[in-house]
């Protein structure tokens, strides 16, 4: 058994936790010069980081969210060109109702003809095919696109060639300003990060209580595309409105709000942000419905997979769906979408609590570093 107190490794920066998040982190400290060491329990990103859509929302977020976003944004493209799989492909909002299409009327008033195209029924239906009931939609075109399975391992890799040392299958036990103990030995550190996800609460509980975070547990599935057609842009509709804040300064967005109530209550309940994004081999990850609790529970529902794929079904206007996986995405989530505690000199404790990590991390990111190393 290795000694908790054996010396491991010495940096300007260790980062515990190899989410978007933590990779974030250290992507800012090495741009600085920074020596920086990365400190990962499982052997490669298993968490919310390659659960996602992968799909970088900037436009529809707002308030710090939409500046960490936009600032996300270059970054992800920028990572293009060190083997990250990432792309500006926009976003097609599919408003099927319309009211639906009036939030977007509204929203592309509010926001330009740079962020949001409108579209009418043919525009809408000549970027994604689909089923009856179609009125319009808009397009986003600065949003981005990444493969989350591909994403998060491919920046580690591209962090370890510029000299970022991973540590990988190794725990962090105890986290001190100075230094990191781990299960395979001690970290020397100027500065530390913490950025852990959901998992904020078994390393700092009290900090994790006063910040009301919870786990957010979604129901996630891969299905084969029924209409074997290329489909650059990830795909909102209706019930993404009113998940997203930008769209909250919409007047027409309370008319969404109360017609689903009424007429789609089941769906409300559930929390369905039905969307989905294609993967690099044609198959579809489709989703996603929203639960949320202090722990997740081991049992899977199957009556909120039925209601995933059906609704996916008639948005796509095909009989039935072929799943070929299914699983369960957790982020951590709070009232206040960006948990940053400093409960020490050189430390900072950081966690996207919302599902907009892959949205806004690499922006989030630096200016936390701002803070911590002047």
């Amino acid at each position: 058994m290795t000694s908790l107190r054996t010396f491991l490794d010495q940096a300007d920066l260790v980062v515990v936790g190899a989410g978007i998040v933590g990779l974030a982190h250290a992507h800012a400290a090495a741009a600085r010069g920074l020596s920086v060491a990365v400190v990962e329990r499982n052997s490669r990103p298993l968490g919310a980081s390659v659960r996602n859509f992968g799909h970088g929302c900037a436009t529809a977020q707002d308030g710090a969210a939409l500046r960490y976003a936009m600032r996300a944004r270059e970054t992800w493209l920028s990572l293009a060109e060190h083997g990250v799989q990432a792309r500006a492909t926009g976003t097609v909002v599919v408003a099927r109702a319309d009211d639906e299409l009036q939030v977007l009327r509204e929203f592309a008033d509010l926001r330009g003809p740079e962020q949001v195209v409108l579209l009418d029924e043919k525009g809408t239906r000549d970027k994604v095919t689909l089923g009856e009931g179609v009125v319009g939609g808009a397009f986003l075109p600065l949003d981005v696109r990444v493969n989350p399975r591909q994403a998060a391992p491919a920046f580690a890799a591209a962090l370890a060639s510029l000299g970022v040392r991973f540590h990988w299958s190794t725990s962090a036990h105890v986290v001190e300003p100075g230094e990191v103990v781990t299960s395979r030995g001690v970290i020397k550190a100027r500065h530390v990060v913490v950025a852990v996800g959901h998992d904020v609460d078994r390393h700092f509980p009290d900090l994790a209580a006063d910040a009301a975070v919870q786990r957010c547990s979604l129901h996630m599935l891969r299905v084969s595309d029924p209409h074997g057609r290329v489909i650059d842009p990830a795909v909102l509709t209706g019930l993404s409105l009113l998940r997203y804040d930008g769209f909250a300064a919409c007047p027409s967005l309370t008319d969404v709000r109360a017609r689903m109530d009424q007429d789609s209550p089941r769906l409300v309940e559930a929390g369905l942000n039905l969307m989905f994004t294609q993967l690099p081999d044609g198959d579809l990850t489709v989703g996603d419905t929203h639960a949320y609790a202090g722990d997740v529970a081991p049992y899977r529902a199957e009556e909120l997979d039925d209601l995933v794929l059906g609704e996916t079904a008639r948005l796509l206007g095909a009989p039935r769906l072929r799943v070929r996986e299914r699983w369960r995405g957790v982020y951590a989530s709070a009232p206040d979408p960006f948990l940053v505690a400093a409960p020490a000199d050189g430390l900072r404790i950081v966690s996207v609590t919302s599902g907009i990590g892959m949205t806004t991390a690499l922006g989030l990111a630096p200016e936390v570093l701002d803070d911590l190393i002047p």
